[in-house]
C-alpha cells in the first residue's frame, strides 16, 4: 500500500461538524458497493489524514466506527483492511450499494467520535517506552497487575463494588469472560445454562460453543422470571438492567435469584451491560454486593464506556473461583495484550475514564431526552416504550398487525437504521417491537429520524 487512497470523496469544508459523518458514510458505501474490495489495505490513519487535510483523530474515529460495524478488520503489525465479506451479500447476489445510514438508531453502539484519541495515543507511547526498557517476558494470565488494581478502584468508585485486584481477571471483551466462566466453573456433565429471553445473542452463542445446554427463560416486568428456572441449572446469566427490554431486575427477584443459586448450587453471571450510564434514580445494589454465599461472578467491559475496538473486559469472581479462572485464562491465550493493558491502567489511574464517562453521560442524557420527547410526540399510538434507567437504548413494542420487517426496510430506505427486538429472542417473539439506540446519533438529527420511523410504522400497519 502506497499510503494514497485512490477514491473520490466529496467532503464538506474544513472545520465542518459533518466531516466525520460524511467521511464514514462515503467509506462505508465504497466498501458495501465493492469499490473498496475485500482484503484491500487502507492507508494508515496519519497518511489518510495528511492526504485529505484532516486531523488524525477524525480519521481514527471513522476507522473505529467501521471496525465496529464489521466493514474493516485490523491486523496487528500489518494495518487496516476491508473485511473479507463486507461487500459480498449472501447467496452470490449482485452487489448493490446499501442505503446510506444517515440516522443510526441501532442499539449497543457508543459514540466513538468523542473518544480522547490524543490522550490514548500519548499513554500508549508511554507504555511502549516503558516496555522497551523491560526484558521480554510473558505476562500474568489474569492481566496487567496495574490494570487489575485500576479496575478494582474504578468499580469501587463507579459501581460501589468492593473487590481486590486479586479478584479481577482481565479478558478479551465480555465474550471471553463468558467462555472462561462456563468452561472453568461448571463440570461438562452439568452444563445447563440459563439465559434471558429476550437477551444478548452473543452470550447464548458463547455458552453453546462451550457445549452447554442453553435454556432460555422469559423476562417480565420485574426481569428474569426466577420461578421458571430449571432446577438443574448450573449457571444463570442475567443482566439486571435487562438488555434489550430495558426492565430492571426488581429487589424481590434479586433476592429470589440469590436464594435459588444457593439452594441449587448454581453460579450467577451478572452481566452489568450499560451500567456505566444511568439516568433515572439511584442505582440498585449489584448482585455481587448482595451475594453472601460467593455465588455471583460479575462481568464487565469497556466497550460501551470507551471503545468496542479495545476488546478489554473483565471478570470479578469470588475467591473460591480464582484458581480455576486463572488456569482457564492461561490455557485460553496465556495472557492479554500487555501494552493495551498498561495504557488502560494509566487511562483509568489518571482519571481520564471517569471524566470521559461523566462527559458522555451528559451527551447521552440529552439524546435520550430528545428521543423520548420525539417518540412521545410522533409515536403516540404507534409505540409502547420501555425506557431503561441505564444503557444506551430504548425498547419499543408495536401493535399487533404491524409488519416489523417492513418498518425496518422502509426506515432504512430513508436512512434510518433500527433493529428488530425479535433478533434478541431465543424463541418466538412475544410481541413485535424495535430496539432503538442513541449512542451514534446526534441530538439534532433525532427528531427527523423519529418522524421517518413513525411514517414507516403507519405505512406498515395492516388495516382492518
Amino acid at each position: 500500500m502506497n499510503g494514497v487512497l485512490e477514491l473520490e470523496l466529496q467532503l464538506p469544508a474544513a472545520g465542518s461538524r459533518e466531516m466525520r459523518r460524511r467521511l464514514h458514510e462515503q467509506l462505508r458505501q465504497a466498501i458495501l458497493a465493492g469499490r473498496l474490495a475485500p482484503g484491500v489495505q487502507l492507508p494508515a490513519s496519519r497518511a489518510l489524514a495528511d492526504q485529505l487535510g484532516l486531523s488524525r483523530n477524525t480519521v481514527m474515529a471513522v476507522y473505529d466506527m467501521l471496525l465496529g460495524e464489521g466493514c474493516l478488520v485490523a491486523r496487528p503489525g500489518a494495518g487496516t483492511f476491508v473485511a473479507p465479506a463486507a461487500s459480498r451479500p449472501a447467496g452470490g447476489e449482485t452487489i448493490r450499494a446499501a442505503p446510506a445510514v444517515t440516522h443510526n438508531l441501532r442499539p449497543g453502539r457508543p459514540d466513538a467520535t468523542r473518544f480522547p484519541f490524543d490522550i490514548w495515543g500519548r499513554l500508549t507511547g508511554r507504555a511502549l517506552r516503558r516496555y522497551s526498557r523491560d526484558p521480554t517476558v510473558y505476562r500474568e494470565p489474569c492481566g496487567h497487575p496495574a490494570l487489575r488494581e485500576a479496575i478494582a478502584g474504578h468499580l469501587s468508585f463507579a459501581r460501589a463494588i468492593a473487590c481486590a485486584p486479586a479478584d479481577v481477571v482481565v479478558t478479551v471483551g465480555a465474550q471471553q469472560a463468558f467462555d472462561l466462566v462456563i468452561r472453568a466453573l461448571t463440570p461438562p456433565e452439568r452444563r445447563v445454562v440459563v439465559v434471558e429471553d429476550p437477551g444478548y445473542p452473543a452470550a447464548r452463542a458463547a455458552f453453546a460453543a462451550a457445549g452447554a445446554d442453553v435454556r432460555a427463560v422469559p423476562v417480565d416486568a420485574e426481569g428474569l422470571v426466577v420461578e421458571a428456572l430449571p432446577p438443574n441449572a448450573a449457571l444463570i446469566c442475567v443482566t439486571p438492567s435487562q438488555f434489550p427490554t430495558g426492565v430492571t431486575l426488581s429487589p424481590r427477584r434479586r433476592q429470589a435469584l440469590l436464594a435459588f443459586a444457593a439452594a441449587h448450587d448454581a453460579v450467577i453471571v451478572e452481566d452489568d451491560y450499560g451500567g456505566e450510564f444511568r439516568f433515572d434514580g439511584p442505582p440498585l445494589d449489584t448482585l455481587r454486593m448482595l451475594d453472601r454465599d460467593e455465588r455471583v461472578v460479575y462481568v464487565g467491559t469497556f466497550s460501551q464506556s470507551l471503545l468496542p475496538a479495545l476488546r478489554i473486559g473483565f471478570v470479578v469472581a469470588p475467591g473460591r473461583f480464582r484458581a480455576a479462572l486463572t488456569e482457564a485464562r492461561a490455557h485460553s491465550d496465556w495472557h492479554g495484550p500487555a501494552i493495551e493493558h498498561a495504557t488502560l491502567a494509566d487511562f483509568i489511574g489518571e482519571g481520564h475514564l471517569a471524566r470521559h464517562v461523566r462527559r458522555m453521560r451528559g451527551v447521552y442524557a440529552e439524546r435520550r431526552a430528545v428521543l423520548l420527547r420525539a417518540l412521545a410526540r410522533d409515536g403516540a399510538g404507534l409505540l409502547d416504550l420501555v425506557a431503561p434507567a441505564s444503557g444506551l437504548h430504548l425498547a419499543a413494542r408495536l401493535a399487533a398487525g404491524v409488519d416489523v420487517a417492513a418498518v425496518i426496510a422502509r426506515a432504512a430506505r430513508s436512512g434510518v437504521a433500527v433493529e428488530d427486538l425479535a433478533a434478541f429472542t431465543a424463541g418466538d417473539a412475544s410481541a413485535p417491537g424495535l430496539a432503538l439506540g442513541y449512542g451514534q446519533i446526534e441530538a439534532g438529527r433525532i427528531d427527523e429520524a423519529v418522524a421517518i420511523l413513525a411514517e414507516a410504522i403507519r405505512a406498515s400497519t395492516s388495516r382492518p
